[in-house]
């Protein structure tokens, strides 16, 4: 199964202020702010959605096709992700950006103060997913997730003008689109992923009910954090699936993506609706465990073995033939 993954592609630079944000703020000179702050640690964290997806479908040993644009100081994170089993060809390389970026810095407050720099993701609009689907022998799926809302739209246009089958996944552009354009981007999903914040936003912009929103795709995917998720659709019987058990959250950062990740692996392996969410849960508390998206590394015989204890030996013993590309 050809799974092209389109979305956002980014660096993260996380920085750490060892003292207050609100101590070097003068009430009486606001509207003339100008601070610098000496930090004493920096993350660069490779990230992005469509990108963090690939990653973790790569590393469950099922290529992802990724699509977005980024500028040409992508070619470290581009070797990265191709290690990874990545399939980059379909990158679109902006001759006048940098890749879109994250800087970030924390108080010890944990306050923050942030600035995200699009970038290249600007030009995605301009990428066509035909020559892709040329490229690769036809594709059988396409997930649209967060990035510049003007792709999103062609993409999810595009996907229904070819009858490609796509996956619509708006996460937090949700909050920039308006509903004419949320019910452009989901209407005849073969998927539709969100979390339960985003279900009843969606909802709520698009003046569908539940029911007509089930009426409009095939199969609606709801990550609820420490709860698990919740798979409905219209004819089909609701199903939850509880979270993998997590000793210690290191950073929340991504554990979406690897959801979706493990979710879409599974579904291109042609396993259930209750498998997939199950690999999609256990590949999410892998990043959840981590510092980073995209610092992870799973293994066959752990990653199995985990799998045996949260939801049964029948879960393992599915799913370890379609592991046969992960290290032992």
């Amino acid at each position: 199964m050809r799974i092209a993954v389109t979305g956002s592609i980014a660096t993260d630079h996380l920085m750490t202020f060892p003292g207050r944000f609100t101590d070097q703020l003068m009430p009486d000179r606001l509207d003339r702010v100008s601070l610098s702050f000496l930090v004493d640690e920096l993350e660069i964290r490779r990230g992005g959605i469509a990108a963090n997806i690939c990653f973790g479908m790569g590393s469950l040993g099922q290529p992802g096709i990724l699509v977005g644009a980024v500028g040409d100081d992508f070619a470290d994170y581009r070797s990265w992700l191709e290690r990874h089993g990545v399939d980059t060809a379909s990158v679109h390389v902006s001759e006048l950006h940098h890749t879109a970026r994250f800087l970030c810095t924390t108080d010890q407050d944990q306050n923050q103060i942030a600035s995200f720099y699009t970038g290249a993701m600007s030009e995605a609009r301009l990428i066509e997913l035909g020559p892709v689907a040329g490229r690769v022998g036809g594709l059988d799926l396409v997930l649209v997730c967060a990035n510049d809302p003007e792709a999103m739209l062609r993409h999810s246009d595009e996907c229904r003008s070819r009858g490609i089958a796509f996956a619509a996944d708006p996460s937090q552009q949700l909050a920039r689109m308006e509903g004419p354009e949320v019910r452009r981007l989901i209407d005849g999903a073969a998927y539709l992923f969100s979390n339960e914040y985003e279900k009843a936003l969606a909802e709520e912009k698009t003046g569908w009910s539940d029911a007509e929103m089930l009426s409009r795709v095939g199969i609606r995917i709801t990550t609820l954090g420490a709860k698990g998720v919740t798979i409905d659709g219209a004819g089909h019987e609701g199903l939850h699936v509880p979270a993998v058990p997590v000793a210690e959250v290191v950073d929340p950062t991504g554990g979406g993506d690897a959801f979706r990740a493990g979710f879409l692996s599974a579904t291109a392996w042609g396993l259930s609706l209750e498998r997939a969410a199950q690999v999609g849960n256990l590949t999410a508390a892998h990043v959840l465990e981590a510092a980073g998206p995209q610092e992870y590394t799973l293994t066959r015989a752990a990653f199995l073995a985990r799998l045996a204890a949260a939801y049964g030996d029948d879960a393992a013993a599915e799913v370890e033939p379609h592991l046969a590309g992960v290290t032992a």
